[in-house]
């Protein structure tokens, strides 16, 4: 039999793929969950169940929550990407880790397909094929939703054909959670102008006295919670679990597709959120300006590629190797304040912070300098601007 690795989620289109590839094209199907994050072990145990009563031969589920924090997440949080100043990257990121994990588990199986239940309408199957054909291009991809257009009524009948009804009856929302947030599509991210309701965010209101807490940063790394060290990772959880109870970390990022049209989708990231403006704020004051700039530009670009399933190019490498670079003196105390809905940044403490009073508070006394120095800056600062003036008064 052909062997095939398929990337499997246990929601309907994987489920459709492990029956329809094992009992209609013969193939030895090997269902692959990757953990980014958001998956309990009951959780995975009944993904295990599903998919060896679909048909699989094995199913396999790969831990990568601390690749994922190594390899992507830090470099997120060292250059405060936020893709149109809004979405932290959650699932994009998240898709890249899942895509490099399942190519290299198909390698060692010696596996000669390796499939996804992506559709044709969006970036998923741009991220999937591409690291599989960038790490594992003797392997053929197969992609059953996206080959036979097909619907989801026409899924569904051909499960239950097979005596297969697990309940597929579509959910009001989409839910899919991992490290560093939850996505949320639903009717209303469909359209331009509708908001998500209440209900539909997976985390609820439920505390409503403000709460200042203290994140330490060490070069650039969260590494404690009001003065509780541990694992960064485990550090977002607990973050998120917190912020979540303020419902903070919510709002609805629209943007350009790989594929060149619009999309919107709704999400829940209180730790990203959170993590990265706290970051931001400390690099403020430990940072140059030009520094703080360069950064801006190649955040910003690392997101970019991140996001259109460009992980695997050198330059990523590069950018990686700057933004670790500008984290030297990333490091102190940052003091936030939790609120129903929102979050305020109160400060930050820092040996390497650059509001040195010794030269002078801004707006009020300079001690590094005299009241001539200032002139004499404030006249050479305005040399280009009055010459170009002049020069062209000239020619009114």
């Amino acid at each position: 039999m052909k062997k095939l690795v398929l990337a499997y989620s246990g929601g309907l289109d994987t489920s459709y793929c492990t029956k329809y590839l094992s009992k209609e094209k013969g193939f030895e199907v090997n269902a692959v969950s990757v953990n980014t994050g958001g998956f309990t072990q009951e959780e995975i145990s009944e993904t295990e169940k599903k998919a060896i009563a679909l048909g699989a031969k094995s199913y396999t589920s790969i831990n990568a929550v601390q690749t994922y924090y190594d390899t992507v997440i830090k470099y997120l949080i060292f250059g405060n990407v936020l893709r149109n100043n809004t979405y932290p990257l959650s699932v994009s990121a998240e898709r890249i880790v899942q895509a490099i994990e399942i190519a290299g588990y198909a390698k060692k199986l010696g596996a000669t397909h390796v499939g996804h239940g992506s559709t044709g309408a969006g970036n998923d199957q741009v991220r999937f094929d591409s690291i599989f054909q960038i790490l594992a291009p003797e392997l053929e991809i197969v992609t059953p939703i996206r080959d036979h257009r097909l619907s989801r009524e026409e899924e569904i009948a051909y499960l239950k054909s097979e005596g297969i009804d697990m309940n597929w009856a579509k959910a009001k929302y989409s839910i899919n959670k991992g490290l560093w947030g939850t996505s949320v599509g639903g009717d209303e991210t469909l359209t331009s102008h509708l908001p998500l309701p209440e209900e539909a965010y997976p985390s609820q209101l439920e505390e409503t006295e403000p709460q200042q807490i203290k994140l330490s940063f060490d070069r650039g790394e969260l590494v404690a919670i009001n003065d509780k060290a541990d694992q960064a990772i485990v550090l977002i959880e607990k973050l998120n679990s917190l912020g979540s109870r303020y419902a903070i970390g919510r709002d609805i990022h629209v943007g350009d597709t790989i594929i060149g049209i619009k999309g919107r989708v709704g999400f829940e990231a209180a730790a990203p959120l959170l993590i990265i403006k706290a970051h931001h704020l400390l690099e403020k004051h430990t940072l140059s300006k030009w520094q703080q700039y360069q950064k801006e530009q190649l955040g910003n670009f690392y997101g970019m590629l991140l996001h259109e399933g460009n992980y695997l190019d050198e330059v990523m490498r590069n950018i990686e190797a700057f933004l670790m670079d500008t984290q030297k003196k990333v490091s102190g105390e940052v003091f936030i304040t939790l609120h129903p809905f929102r979050f305020t940044l109160d400060g930050v403490r820092s040996p390497y912070d650059l509001m040195n009073k010794d030269f002078g508070s801004y707006g009020e006394m300079n001690q590094g300098w005299t009241a001539e120095d200032a002139k004499g800056f404030i006249k050479i600062l305005s040399n280009p601007g009055k010459i170009a003036n002049q020069t062209e008064g000239k020619h009114d």
